[in-house]
């Protein structure tokens, strides 16, 4: 019984083009979020009690949008909010021709953010003037999530030359 030819696969690796730069920093991303917000969660409870108000991400989504069409599912909104802002953000990172320690980077967005753009577009008071612990609270999580996104985007672009590139396959029926 003939077999029919398998399609050799192209050698590229897929992220050595701008689209896949950017999709691997948008899952890269994501993926320092989640370390970011299980960070959040356990630097939380740490604050004084008359800081643990809800922290910066659900505040700038309670600003931008601030009577919520479903407001039972605001924490899912946040969630999601904070997920997509960490994707874009990694996806700018993957695009950059020289890219900075994550833990140079890390801190360098939310100086962008708190102090510049958030600011600027009358969002939130600018960084200085929020509780010095919440902002140390939220430097940690950048440094964190700066952290985990460059070991996120070189795992997954070193995965695309080694466990996922072309070769042959060997365990097809």
């Amino acid at each position: 019984m003939n077999r029919p030819a398998v399609a050799k696969r192209p050698e590229s690796d897929g992220a050595g083009d701008a689209a896949g730069r950017l999709l691997l920093g948008l899952i890269a991303g994501t993926a320092a979020s989640v370390a970011m917000t299980a960070a959040m969660r356990r630097l939380f409870p740490e604050l004084p009690a008359a800081e643990q108000y809800p922290l910066p991400p659900r505040e700038i989504l309670d600003r931008v949008e601030p009577a919520a069409p479903f407001p039972a599912e605001r924490s899912l909104q946040t969630l999601l909010a904070h997920l997509g802002y960490g994707a874009l953000t990694g996806a700018l990172y993957a695009a950059l021709p020289r890219r900075p320690s994550g833990f140079v980077y890390g801190p360098a967005i939310w100086a962008l953010s708190y102090l510049g753009w958030l600011p600027g577009l009358r969002i939130l008071k600018p960084a200085q003037h929020h509780p010095a612990k919440r902002n140390l609270l939220m430097l940690a999580v950048h440094l964190v999530w700066g952290g985990a996104l460059a070991w996120s985007l070189r795992e997954l672009e070193a995965s695309m030359k080694d466990v996922f590139a072309a070769g042959h396959d060997r365990d097809h029926p």
